[in-house]
């Protein structure tokens, strides 16, 4: 009997602390995970970590400077260096509603200045009014967006991040780079840290910020596709500007708003979409933006030096062109440099001797085999400076001395 009863207790005994030992390593597991979990994410709410982004070279260690506790409120293991870009740069970027009052039969628009037309405001006159975007560069208020943005308006309003509305001046305009400058009466405002625009190579990250199509704070990421974009290539002839080339999604309403590097340190101003074209936008370079600027703040206009021809640069499939042409008297003896196609009557080109049909092969004794060289050179003589040319005519070498004179413009504004 005793043996009996002896071995009836010892069972219950064991199952009990089985299940003691059980549901305490079962606790301490889970205090384990926490803890784990705690130290990794700082979420104790979520039930499975995700693996980290790798950050793109030299961004690593910025992130943990950039980002303020505060301004992030999402997982941990989820911050990359598009969301630390973003946080860092995005409280100084601007929305710009600008609107002007046209008159009747007078509302065409280029389909750059990216204007919403209200409706009736046609053949009867009304209001255009456009949405665009800027950034902060001047803790004082100075903002910068695209002339286009602000071209003709009457009213510009300037809405910042956190809500604030303001009335903007503009300070000025360049249509040749498609450059303004918006003053705002406010102070202590959060400005874009500048990143260097003349070393940029293809294939870096590229992040722009802006309001597309009327949604603010729209973020999208990309490469740079190329820099050096003629303004010929992009298709705006008009323009002096060597462009960024971006696969980042640029849309209307994104003028003017900042392109970043993967640091979040602004490369680029957006300004441009190619109509009919699918993942290409352009920027201008942050360092020719902030001359402009610059000028513009001080005199309120740029001077652009200007000569006053049409070019074309030669090739052998060019040069046969051009002498070909039935319709045409103009002919070139060389199959290398740029070819004049056209003289503006009373420009400096005309008071300096140049002639349709010349050949221009040097200026300031440096070869010359594109136009773009031509704009360069010009751009860099400043008004009332001197070049010295070497031209090619039918087949005679002509040496010439040109003085660049101030390019003619409207007024924007």
């Amino acid at each position: 009997m005793k043996s009996s009863t002896g071995k009836f207790w010892k069972q219950p005994a064991i199952y009990i602390l089985l299940l003691v030992t059980g549901a305490g390593a079962a606790m301490l597991g889970d205090r384990l995970t926490v803890s784990q979990f705690r130290a990794n994410s700082g979420d104790s709410g979520q039930k499975a970590l995700e693996p980290k982004l790798q950050l793109p070279p030299n961004t690593k260690d910025r992130v943990s400077k950039v980002l303020p506790p505060a301004s992030l409120s999402g997982d941990a293991a989820n911050v990359n260096f598009i969301v630390a870009a973003v946080a860092k740069v995005g409280p100084a970027v601007v929305r710009i509603d600008a609107s002007r009052r046209v008159k009747p039969g007078n509302r065409g628009l280029s389909p750059e200045d990216f204007f919403g037309i209200e409706p009736n405001s046609g053949g009867r006159g009304g209001i255009e009014r456009g949405t665009g975007s800027g950034f902060v560069i001047g803790a004082d208020g100075v903002i910068l967006t695209n002339a286009h943005v602000v071209e003709g308006a009457d009213t510009v309003n300037v809405t910042l991040k956190d809500g604030r509305s303001f009335q903007g001046q503009v300070l000025g305009a360049d249509k040749v780079t498609d450059v303004a400058v918006v003053k705002i009466e406010a102070n202590a405002l959060p400005v874009v840290p500048i990143g260097n625009s003349d070393k940029l190579l293809s294939g870096e990250w590229a992040i722009a910020i802006g309001n597309p199509l009327g949604l603010d704070n729209s973020v999208t990421a990309g490469i740079i596709s190329a820099t050096g974009r003629s303004s010929s290539d992009v298709g705006v002839p008009d323009k002096r500007i060597g462009f960024i080339q971006t696969d980042a999604a640029i849309n209307p309403g994104n003028s003017g708003g900042p392109l970043l590097n993967a640091s979040g340190q602004v490369i680029g101003m957006n300004t441009a979409i190619i109509q009919g074209a699918q993942g290409l936008g352009f920027a201008i370079p942050i360092q020719a933006a902030q001359q402009v600027a610059k000028e513009l703040i001080t005199t309120g206009k740029v001077e652009h030096a200007y000569l006053g021809l049409e070019m074309a640069t030669l090739n052998p499939e060019v040069k046969q062109q051009i002498n070909s042409n039935a319709n045409s008297s103009l002919r070139v003896a060389v199959d290398r440099g740029v070819a004049i196609v056209s003289v503006v009557p009373n420009s400096p080109a005309a008071a300096a001797g140049l002639r349709a049909g010349d050949v221009i092969q040097k200026i300031n004794n440096q070869p010359i085999i594109q136009s773009e060289a031509v704009q360069d050179f010009v751009q860099n003589a400043k008004v009332g400076g001197l070049l010295q040319m070497e031209i090619n005519r039918n087949g005679q070498i002509v040496k010439l001395t040109v003085k660049p004179g101030s390019l003619p413009l409207q007024k924007v504004g």
